[in-house]
């Protein structure tokens, strides 16, 4: 898809003179970059946990997404930078017919694709192909400020709509990089799940007598891999065989509710503290 609309692009770009469409150009260029980048953390991070990386390779992900940030930054930067210059030299776009058709193509085979991907991110979770989503869902606001700015400078006769409308594009893609680098940074920080997920696998628990003395929840997810480890008070007179047996059942049961996720239970006897933990006093009692 990318390939295409470069080409298709670059004819446009090279027809119209536009700075708009030299814009969507150059974004469809990343996106191309974008997407092998994609590929190829997608697959890294499919591929099972090893010797050397025992939790998985899940954030291989989330690096992909930071590499499509930075690619999305320079784009922005650059066409920033090229409308600027055209707006200072008051230079005019020509052939709007041609711009607009392009345009509407665009538009048309990239709805298709970001419908794609957004079935396959409803399947998988994945965060790149959902930061890739993301910047293909950002092309439709680009292929129609490409729309409008022809319209304006040609028709309506505003000189400088072009420039204007490419400054607004790299506005708007700076935006788009930043919300993705968030998503991509909370991942690889180990962020805790999200209140709403992380309550619905607390009420989960709580289904099960076993679990009922869970506390110190500790959550984070690496692509679409998601790791849960707590501690959980046991009565004393348990024998250790006895608790093994009766959490591994419960853990069992919780885990087909939450198939991708890797569980870690620790046995504590009921009433027991530990002295040490990594988080103020006031944060481990709101985490329990």
């Amino acid at each position: 898809m990318a390939i295409f609309l470069i080409g298709l692009k670059a004819w446009a770009s090279i027809e119209t003179s536009s700075m708009a469409m030299l814009g969507s150009l150059a974004d469809s260029g990343l996106d191309l970059l974008a997407s092998l980048v994609v590929l190829m953390g997608v697959r890294v991070a499919a591929q099972p946990a090893d010797s050397d990386h025992r939790f998985g390779h899940g954030k291989a992900e989330a690096l992909a997404s930071l590499v499509q940030v930075i690619l999305i930054t320079l784009s922005a930067l650059f066409i920033g930078y090229r409308s600027v210059i055209r707006l200072i030299a008051g230079e005019r776009t020509q052939a709007a017919e041609l711009g607009i058709g392009v345009s509407l193509v665009a538009i048309a085979f990239t709805i298709a694709l970001i419908t794609y991907q957004r079935y396959v991110v409803k399947r998988t979770g994945s965060v790149a192909i959902s930061t890739d989503r993301l910047h293909y869902a950002s092309d439709l606001m680009l292929n129609g400020s490409v729309i409008v700015a022809l319209v304006l400078e040609q028709f309506v006769g505003w000189t400088g709509a072009d420039a204007v409308f490419g400054l607004l594009i790299a506005v708007w893609l700076l935006w788009g990089a930043w919300t993705s680098s968030s998503h991509a940074l909370d991942q690889l920080m180990d962020r805790e799940w999200p209140e709403e997920l992380r309550q619905r696998f607390l009420d989960a628990a709580m289904e099960y007598p076993e679990l009922a003395g869970i506390h110190d929840l500790r959550t984070r997810t690496s692509g679409t891999h998601h790791f849960a480890q707590f501690h959980v008070w046991v009565p004393g007179e348990w024998t250790i065989k006895e608790a093994h047996e009766r959490l591994d059942r419960a853990e069992e049961a919780l885990q087909k509710r939450f198939p991708a996720t890797e569980i870690l239970m620790h046995v504590d006897p009921e009433g027991h503290t530990d002295r040490e933990t990594l988080l103020p006093p006031e944060i481990t009692e709101k985490a329990e």
